[in-house]
């Protein structure tokens, strides 16, 4: 499963990288503004990261939600900690979130294996 976040991270860097080379002002802003929005501020980056990730959840962005998995997880949240995160997303969500929340629990797997 290991491959699974290095696979994840080094397309992510590799999209980035071209779009952000095509110089476009507005793509430039929005990434620039996304990465500012979850800095620390008056709300600590770890509630930023568990409110993406319960965002991301319910908007069923796969992409999302394994960054805001892999912040968490740097971040240092436990797996109790994104487990009752995920539950709160898959209630607002509903039934339709269930593949998504299969996925986000396989690459947290990923994560803390990655690790171990």
């Amino acid at each position: 499963m290991i491959d699974k976040v290095d696979e994840f991270n080094a397309y992510r860097q590799q999209m980035n990288d071209k779009i952000l080379g095509e110089n476009n002002k507005v793509l430039k802003r929005i990434f620039n503004l996304d990465t500012n929005a979850f800095t620390e501020g008056a709300v600590d980056k770890k509630t930023k990261e568990l409110l993406g990730l319960v965002a991301s959840l319910v908007l069923r962005c796969d992409d999302c939600v394994k960054y805001h998995l892999e912040s968490s997880y740097k971040e240092g949240l436990s797996r109790e900690q994104i487990m009752e995160t995920l539950s709160i997303g898959t209630l607002i969500g509903g039934t339709i979130v269930i593949p998504h929340l299969r996925r986000a629990h396989e690459y947290w797997e990923a994560l803390e294996n990655a690790n171990d």
